[in-house]
């Protein structure tokens, strides 16, 4: 295996499974790794922090135990990890996993993510504190879809792929155009993917009836709420270096019950909130997918795992793997 990589140009893929929040991928994938030589590699803003298991539907220690699964658990609630930080540890994981003879699966719906690997980064300049503590302050009195406004003025494309109601994400859109004077938008379509010279294998997996999508959440979010999520919650919201303005606890349902038990609302109302939030996402997610020109699609429907793990075996098995 190591004259396959060293002695030639010939290399081992990289296999990518996305989808929308909800749809099966950590399934899908663990079926596959029990099957074919491949390790999962998470691509989730969530997985990525500790303390953070029963809303993000981490799968288990246990089973993290038997299969091998990456960039889950590397980093405190407290932090900030960004999606240049994922892109270097990805690439690691990814050249460590080929160094094994293995096959990378990077698994996972979260979107920045993914394109810092499918497309690259673009050069980017620092935060700058003080220009983002003037947004924040806009936002506070006027709301994030006024700054969206803004942003569509300033760079359009951005505007049309970025919520109006995505916070962070339009600061930091409003943050590089204000201090280089040049759109977001123009900066990142400069670049490479990292992925370069690796052959690439990608799937959405992605139920066709947005009811069905729809239900899964409802039935998933339910039993996180009965497994024990509100006290999570209540425990993170306890911890002295946490606070609701940090990104961990921005995502979804985490952000709706921290505000029930600061008394925003009720729970019933924080659930129906959490839900509702997760549907956008998935909606969001499919929007990008839809917009990505590879990627063949499957239908957890339809479309049967045994096929696509045979499909995949057989791949990897004409690399003498």
């Amino acid at each position: 295996m190591a004259g396959r990589q060293s002695g030639t140009r010939e290399r081992l893929p990289v296999l990518v499974l996305t989808g929308p929040t909800g749809a099966g991928k950590t399934d899908w994938a663990i079926a596959l790794a029990q099957a074919a030589p491949v390790e999962i590699v998470s691509v989730d803003s969530a997985l990525v922090y500790r303390g953070l298991d029963i809303g993000t539907a981490k799968p288990p220690a246990s089973l993290r135990a038997r299969i091998p699964h990456h960039l889950i658990d590397v980093c405190e609630p407290a932090e900030t990890y960004s999606a240049g930080r994922f892109a270097a540890d990805a690439l690691r994981v990814i050249a460590d996993v080929h160094a094994r003879g293995r096959v990378p699966l990077l698994v996972g719906g979260t979107m920045l993510y993914l394109r810092a690997l499918l497309h690259g980064l673009a050069s980017l300049p620092q935060a700058a504190p003080q220009l983002r503590a003037e947004l924040d302050e806009r936002a506070a009195r006027l709301g994030w879809p006024a700054l969206h406004a803004q942003l569509r003025e300033l760079d359009p494309q951005a505007a049309q792929r970025i919520a109006p109601a995505d916070g962070q994400r339009i600061q930091r859109a409003l943050e590089v155009c204000l201090s280089t004077g040049r759109p977001i938008s123009e900066l990142q379509r400069r670049t490479v993917s990292p992925l370069a010279g690796w052959p690439l294998h990608y799937w959405v997996l992605a139920p066709r009836d947005r009811s069905v999508l729809h239900g899964r959440l409802a039935r998933r979010f339910e039993g996180m709420m009965a497994g024990g999520f509100l006290e999570e919650v209540r425990g993170l919201r306890g911890r002295p270096d946490l606070t609701a303005r940090h990104p961990s606890m921005r995502s979804v349902g985490y952000r709706q019950l921290w505000a029930h038990l600061e008394g925003d609302y009720d729970l019933t109302e924080a659930v129906s909130r959490g839900l509702a939030a997760t549907r956008q996402l998935a909606k969001r997610q499919m929007t990008w997918m839809r917009r990505e020109s590879r990627g063949e699609w499957l239908d957890p429907q339809t479309d049967s795992p045994l096929s696509w793990i045979r499909d995949t075996g057989a791949r990897l098995a004409r690399l003498g793997l």
